[in-house]
C-alpha cells in the first residue's frame, strides 16, 4: 500500500488546566509525543503564548495557549482522535479545554489568523468569533469540556504560532552532547555562570540562533555567560535564545525580559 503524504499542521490547545493541576504546556507536550509513533515523524517545541487577561475572561493562573507543530502522514481524523483522547483524559475537571488544528498545506488566510491571534492578546474575543472565523478557514476547532471558552485561545495560538514573532518555549532549554547525551552543566555549575560561544551553544541546544532585547542577531563567534534558568523565545519563526547586555557581556535573559514574549 503506497504511503500517504506527509503534511505539516499546527496543534493548539488551550484551557485544560486548574491551579494545582497538570498544565496545559505539559498536555501539549504529551499530545505532541503520542503523535509521533513513526520515525519519520517531527514535533517542534512547544511555544507558550500569552493571551488577554480580563475580568471577562475565565482563566486559571496565566490565560496562555500552547501551540506546536507536526510533520506526519497521520490523517486529521487520526490526529484530532488522538489529540482529544488525552485531552478528554487528562484535563483538570473545572478546565474549558479548546483545541485547534491547521493544515499547513491548505489553503487560509494566514493574516486573518494572525490578526484574530493578536486581537486575542489585548481584546475580549467571543467563542462565535473563534468559530467563524474556523470555518472560513477551514480549521479544525472544537471544545471538549466546561463552557468550551479554550476553543478561543486555541485558534488564537494558531495565529500567534504563524506571526512568528511571539511565545516562549515551553519549558528549560537542555545543552547536552548531540553523540553521548552528557549535559554540558556537568562541566560547572550553571549557578555560578558558564561562558560559552554562540555557535557552540547552538550546536549543543539546537536552536536556531541568538539574539539580543534590541534585536541584533549574535554572530558565531561571540560569547555569551549562562546561568540560572535557559529559556527560549519563538523570534521571527526561529526559536532563540534572548540575551541582555550586562557589563559588556551578554547573559541569558531574566524574567522580566521574558515577559515580553
Amino acid at each position: 500500500m503506497e504511503k500517504s503524504q506527509r503534511k505539516s499542521w499546527l496543534i493548539c490547545i488551550d484551557d485544560t488546566d486548574d491551579i494545582g493541576t497538570k498544565g496545559t504546556g505539559e498536555i501539549a507536550e504529551e499530545i505532541a509525543a503520542l503523535l509521533l509513533d513513526n520515525a519519520e515523524d517531527i514535533s517542534t517545541y512547544v511555544t507558550r503564548h500569552q493571551l488577554f487577561i480580563h475580568p471577562d475572561i475565565p482563566y486559571t493562573s496565566h490565560n496562555s495557549a500552547m501551540c506546536f507543530k507536526l510533520v506526519s502522514q497521520k490523517p486529521l481524523a487520526e490526529i484530532q482522535s488522538i489529540a482529544v483522547e488525552h485531552l478528554l483524559t487528562q484535563s483538570a475537571a473545572a478546565a474549558d479545554p479548546g483545541l485547534a488544528i491547521l493544515d499547513l498545506s491548505a489553503s487560509f488566510d494566514q493574516q486573518a489568523l494572525i490578526e484574530f491571534g493578536l486581537q486575542a492578546k489585548s481584546e475580549v474575543i467571543t467563542k462565535q468569533d473563534a468559530y467563524d472565523l474556523a470555518a472560513a478557514q477551514g480549521i479544525s476547532l472544537s471544545e471538549h469540556g466546561g463552557t468550551g471558552q479554550g476553543v478561543i485561545g486555541a485558534l488564537a495560538g494558531i495565529g500567534l504560532r504563524l506571526y512568528g514573532r511571539d511565545g516562549r518555549v515551553k519549558g528549560q532549554i537542555n545543552l547536552c552532547e548531540p553523540d553521548s547525551g552528557q549535559n554540558l552543566f556537568g562541566r560547572g555549575s550553571i549557578e555560578s555562570g558558564i561562558d560559552i560561544s554562540v555557535a557552540e551553544f547552538l550546536r549543543l541546544s539546537k536552536l536556531d540562533c541568538v539574539v539580543s532585547t534590541s534585536g541584533d542577531l549574535l554572530k558565531p563567534d561571540e560569547y555569551i555567560q549562562l546561568s540560572g534558568k535557559i529559556k527560549a523565545i519563538y523570534w521571527q519563526h526561529q526559536f532563540s535564545l534572548l540575551v541582555y547586555s550586562k557589563q559588556g557581556r551578554w547573559c541569558n535573559a531574566l524574567k522580566q525580559h521574558l515577559k515580553e514574549y
